[in-house]
């Protein structure tokens, strides 16, 4: 038993600078407190620990999002100008009004960064869903296989009580003003189809598609991170795949 508290200690010792390896693996520690006798690793212990470890991911995530530039900053999950009137974008720049275009984009992505957190509830609640079948076909899937089972479950959810919130955080950012005058500014040019997109919706997606990337980074780092499995438990579930 010493022997394994000694090793718990160095292991999270040594992880101190990556935050979701010590706290995936201080959650792990809660169940190994049950499972440290010798006892052969159960189903219900693989999805506890599992569920765990992904909740873990889930909040790093959400709260990597949620920081200032969380969004803005990171060019994986940076919403840009819509997709559909790229036109404006490029006509409005052509005529010396980039400036007011930067300044919609910024903060557009603060809304998306306010917004974020207000996802953890409902990825959360989807976790607490996964059945043993589910966290054995997670564990045994491709590295991505939780945030697909994530993206399955919770997409319709989360959009519908994201959506909300993003419009109230694109309100909050200006953004919502800033693109109505860059609509109508670029309405004003002749010979130009006048547009009119739903950025409600574009922004609400495309945010909900940035928090995926995000917990696909951190399922990756759960299950890639050597720190990660070097816990009683996460040794004996890795072993465990690694036979099967």
């Amino acid at each position: 038993m010493k022997k394994l508290l000694y090793t718990s200690f160095v292991a999270l010792t040594l992880a101190a600078s990556a935050c979701t390896v010590a706290e995936v693996q201080r959650t792990m520690d809660e169940v190994l407190a049950g499972t440290a006798t010798g006892a052969p690793l159960t189903r219900d212990e693989v999805a506890s620990g599992l569920k765990q470890a992904l909740e873990v991911g889930i909040r790093n995530g959400a709260s990597q999002a949620s920081q200032t530039d969380g969004y803005y900053g990171n060019s994986l999950i940076r919403i840009p100008f819509p997709e559909d009137v790229q036109r404006v974008e490029n006509t409005l720049r052509k005529v010396g009004l980039g400036n007011e275009v930067d300044k919609f984009i910024l903060t557009l992505n603060r809304g998306a960064e306010d917004a974020a957190q207000s996802a953890v509830p409902i990825f959360v609640s989807a976790i607490k869903q996964l059945t043993i079948a589910d966290a054995w076909a997670i564990l045994r899937g491709d590295k991505d296989a939780a945030t697909q089972y994530l993206k399955r479950t919770t997409s319709q959810q989360l959009y519908e009580a994201f959506n909300p919130v993003m419009v109230k955080s694109l309100e909050k950012t200006n953004a919502t003003r800033y693109y109505t005058d860059i609509v109508n500014q670029y309405n004003k040019i002749p010979l130009t189809q006048k547009v009119n997109p739903d950025l409600d919706d574009y922004a609400t997606q495309k945010a909900i598609d940035g928090l995926f990337v995000l917990v696909a980074q951190e399922e990756a780092n759960i299950r890639e991170n050597p720190f990660a499995r070097t816990t009683e438990l996460l040794r004996r579930v890795f072993a465990k795949e690694n036979q099967s």
